[in-house]
């Protein structure tokens, strides 16, 4: 067993940590993580493993590692780590050890493949009821499948690894290793007297040589007895006829000269051509698109199998099986087996319906994601909503930070669109001379290092889903003209291509630019506005909001309590109120800033945020002026004067309804749960 230890709590060593313990723990282990931050992702990684970890390295050099995986990146610890390292210990650094972990991981993921595919094969093979044997170079069997073992009496464990001269010499593979020439349709007795018909062919490698042999063969014993009783041509076509009709599968026969003899009822069914349609006609009367395989079967006198062709006035898809008839060592004709493929294309539907689910999850969020109480916030999501179930273009209005996104996603889940695509662009993020090719694609040498065979841009990527363009206000006046366009046709035209495509496209545009004021300067399109303006959707800016601050916060305290593991569950009224005072430029995103750095700051075992918790707010909020005290000039706060009137409004109404909660909300036309907060953040008990 190889004992390793990680140098390093990043990335890099959490991705070796994540790959040495998926391999065999009998082969390796890990005794210790090191690194100087006590929270970096590997050591928390460790502790959840019961894998010891520490902040020096000199606490598992002594237990003498095997090997040493330096993933911090730096030159200065790896040469440290060889000076202290014990004589027989590997030091090896980050970027080797990710390549040896990204080699190894390759490795088993072939391996992987490579079993995967045996085990297909394996089940393929004995799935047929044809017996099938093969032996190597050398004459030893390789291959005794399941038919074979019930067609010739003899168990697997008898046969695998001997020599087939001295287990089953009647097959005479040994003579098709020596002469490298196939023996097709050859009929054999057995020792245990059943009668069966065998293709023997040689295997042979790139360079043309013999390395093996395989022989498949099928039990004729009860064939070979009809055939004795049956003399003449009519009654053998009888019986066979009989046979071929009660089977489901189509099958269809023709005489050497490629003119049809027989079709069964199934081929009727799956075709939908009678036998008048087909007997005595040329073998390719039925084929829609492909070349008769019956042809083929009658120059090579060789078996074809797994051609997909149409066939039929429905051009239904199938796929054909064919093989040569032959009697007395002569050929007669072919059969072909033909399978509807529609039941494979059912399932690639239902492949497809599952893709279309799969993508649906590109639009992570719904409205349940999206927290608001507050007047303005509620006219936004029944807009919003509204707007989810129609075709209509949306154009969401708001500052930096206020969740135009979520928003984004939200209309694109709720909408019937929700099973396809949906493709998110900032139009602000990608260059210039970047952004038309990528929003509408282009063809094959429409630039130097365009794409061999061109590119679907976002918006053919998109077709029948939803595209979210982004800072539409960043847009430069040329795009600005084509996305105009493309939303008056419905239709794209790739850069360098002439042909345009027709899209079925919902649009949901956001920005944070005041666009009548882009409109006034010449720097945003009048007619392009008013394409995008159909529905547009204001959502109102933090500071407008305050109420929803402190459900908001618990939201956001769930979400980091799940990325920082901790046990975060209350917030203390006074940072509530610190939180209030502030005026949030940079809105939820900047709230989300805050709690998180709270959150950090905090102990494992603290439960709640206080107002220490929180760092200096730039500016500092109006509330840390002392309650009741007037500032350096003497004169009040207006956010003191608000505070104040709000408690005694609400004290006054309380009392009025004599401690009923239920009912003070509705005076005061709020929420109960926003009651309860305001009740706690005044401190007002129940009278």
């Amino acid at each position: 067993m190889k004992r390793f230890l990680i140098v390093g709590g990043g990335k890099g060593g959490t991705v070796l940590l994540k790959t040495l313990l998926q391999m065999d723990q009998d082969r390796v282990k890990v005794i210790g993580v090191v690194d100087v931050n006590g929270q970096a992702p590997a050591v928390l990684k460790a502790k959840e493993y019961g894998i010891p970890v520490s902040q020096v390295v000199s606490d598992f050099i002594k237990k003498e590692p095997e090997v040493v995986l330096e993933a911090t990146g730096r030159p200065d610890v790896y040469h440290h780590l060889c000076k202290v390292k014990k004589e027989g210990t590997l030091v090896v650094s980050g970027e080797m050890a990710n390549l040896f972990m990204q080699l190894i991981k390759e490795k088993e993921q072939w391996f992987e493949a490579w079993r995967r595919r045996q085990l297909e094969l394996d089940a393929i093979v004995n799935s047929t009821h044809d017996g099938m044997i093969a032996v190597n170079r050398k004459g030893r069997i390789t291959l005794f499948n399941r038919a074979a073992k019930r067609l010739i009496g003899m168990d697997e464990s008898r046969a695998m690894g001997k020599s087939v001269t001295g287990v089953l010499p009647d097959l005479r593979l040994d003579r098709v290793l020596n002469t490298g020439q196939p023996e097709l349709n050859v009929s054999l007795e057995l020792s245990n007297g059943k009668k069966i018909v065998t293709n023997r062919e040689p295997v042979t490698d790139r360079k043309g040589n013999v390395i093996g042999a395989v022989a498949v063969f099928r039990d004729i014993t009860e064939v070979t007895t009809l055939a004795r009783q049956v003399t003449d041509l009519k009654s053998m076509k009888s019986q066979l006829s009989s046979i071929i009709d009660s089977s489901d599968d189509a099958i269809s026969v023709v005489d050497t000269e490629g003119r049809g003899v027989l079709i069964n009822p199934a081929y009727t069914r799956l075709t939908g051509l009678a036998p008048s349609d087909v007997i005595g006609k040329p073998a390719d009367t039925d084929i829609s698109e492909g070349e008769s395989m019956h042809m083929k079967v009658l120059k090579t006198g060789k078996p074809v199998r797994g051609v997909h062709m149409k066939v039929g006035p429905h051009r239904k898809d199938v796929v054909v099986n064919a093989a040569p008839i032959t009697a007395d060592g002569k050929l007669k004709g072919s059969v072909a087996i033909i399978h509807d493929m529609s039941e494979i294309k059912e399932l690639y539907g239902e492949l497809e319906r599952v893709r279309r689910i799969i993508r649906t999850l590109e639009a992570k969020y719904t409205f349940d994601d999206i927290i608001g109480e507050s007047g303005q916030m509620k006219t936004a999501l029944a807009e919003a909503r509204r707007g989810a179930h129609t075709r209509a273009t949306i154009l969401l209005r708001g500052e930096s930070g206020t969740g135009k996104e979520l928003f984004a996603h939200a209309i694109h889940n709720a909408s019937n669109r929700k099973y396809n695509q949906f493709v998110r662009v900032n139009c602000a993020s990608l260059p210039e001379h970047l952004l038309e090719s990528e929003l509408f694609g282009y063809v094959e040498g429409a630039f130097t290092g365009a794409r061999r065979g061109g590119k679907k841009g976002f918006f053919e990527e998109a077709n029948e889903g939803t595209i979210f363009l982004d800072e539409i206000g960043e847009l430069s006046p040329s795009t600005q003209a084509k996305l105009l366009r493309v939303l008056q046709e419905k239709e794209v035209t790739r850069v360098g291509g002439t042909k345009p495509i027709p899209i079925d496209v919902r649009v949901i545009a956001a920005t944070n630019v005041d666009l009548e004021k882009a409109m006034q300067e010449k720097r945003f399109r009048e007619d392009l506005y008013y394409r995008l303006n159909v529905l547009p959707i204001y959502i109102p800016p933090l500071r407008k909001r305050v109420e929803d601050l402190y459900p908001l916060s618990l939201h956001l305290v769930k979400k980091f309590n799940q990325e920082y593991g901790r046990y975060v569950t209350r917030i203390h009224p006074e940072a509530i109120r610190v939180l209030e005072a502030y005026s949030w430029p940079g809105n939820v995103r900047e709230l989300e800033n805050v709690l998180g750095r709270a959150m950090i700051h905090m102990q494992y075992d603290e439960r709640e945020i206080r107002k220490d918790h929180l760092l200096p707010l730039q500016p500092v909020p109006d509330f840390f002026i002392p309650a009741d005290e007037p500032d350096s000039s003497g004169i009040k706060k207006l956010s003191e004067v608000v505070s104040r009137a709000e408690r005694t409004h609400i004290l006054r109404m309380y009392r009025e309804a004599d401690g009923n909660k239920t009912e003070t909300a509705r005076k005061l036309g709020i929420s109960v749960r926003n009651l309860y907060y305001k009740l706690e953040k005044y401190g007002i008990e129940k009278p």
